[in-house]
């Protein structure tokens, strides 16, 4: 069965953005500091159609997450945010569910990204996403208001945060407005490496 699970890269004091995200600077400001560490990987960079790039633990490590993804969910807001940057083929390759309160046809951009936006909720956004993924999972990427929903409604079976060790002061955090009562992580595997630390929670429930 397809496993659902979240892989983000937060700051020391707990943000996703930074201040004053918007359609411009979807991840706020200072908040491209965040994906320094994956922008100038190889295996990134092959995702988005460059070349060259830096091979070793954190390149394999975004691919394997990559590699596993049948299906992403997102809210509104990163869609909203990200369709003008992603251009005509976005970097998904695969099915999308967008959770959203705005009806509108499903979206078929080149690539094999399709966007299918769903009006009924996390819930149902990730049941249709576990059927498009077939044997391989689905990824919640985000943003955080969508990833804390599928947390409290217990969507969610492991969590895969980077840890980028820089303080961003303000911001979108990502563990706000949780049942923390109802979620308990247990670790799984921690990967140090340059610039970064990768924590890896199985989510119980």
């Amino acid at each position: 069965m397809a496993k659902t699970f979240v892989d983000i890269s937060m700051s020391l004091d707990g943000f996703i953005t930074g201040p004053n995200p918007s359609p411009e600077e979807g991840l706020g400001e200072g908040g491209e500091r965040l994906h320094e560490w994956v922008v100038r990987l190889a295996s990134w960079r092959e995702r988005h159609g460059y070349e060259g790039g830096e091979t070793g633990p954190d390149s394999d490590l975004f691919d394997e997450a990559f590699e596993r993804i049948g299906a992403h969910v997102m809210g509104r807001r990163m869609f909203d945010d990200g369709e003008g940057p992603w251009g005509d083929e976005p970097p998904f390759h695969n099915p999308v569910f967008v959770v959203t309160h705005n009806p509108r046809e499903t979206l078929v951009k080149e690539g094999g990204t399709t966007f299918t936006f769903v009006t009924e909720g996390v819930e149902s956004a990730v049941e249709q996403a576990k059927q498009a993924a077939g044997e391989k999972d689905v990824s919640i990427a985000g943003g955080a208001n969508v990833i804390q929903q599928a947390l409290n409604a217990g969507l969610v079976d492991e969590m895969q945060i980077h840890l980028v060790p820089i303080l961003l002061g303000d911001g979108i955090r990502l563990l706000d407005d949780l049942d923390a009562e109802r979620i308990e992580l247990e670790k799984t595997n921690v990967a140090d490496s340059t610039g970064v630390t990768h924590l890896r929670f199985a989510v119980r429930r």
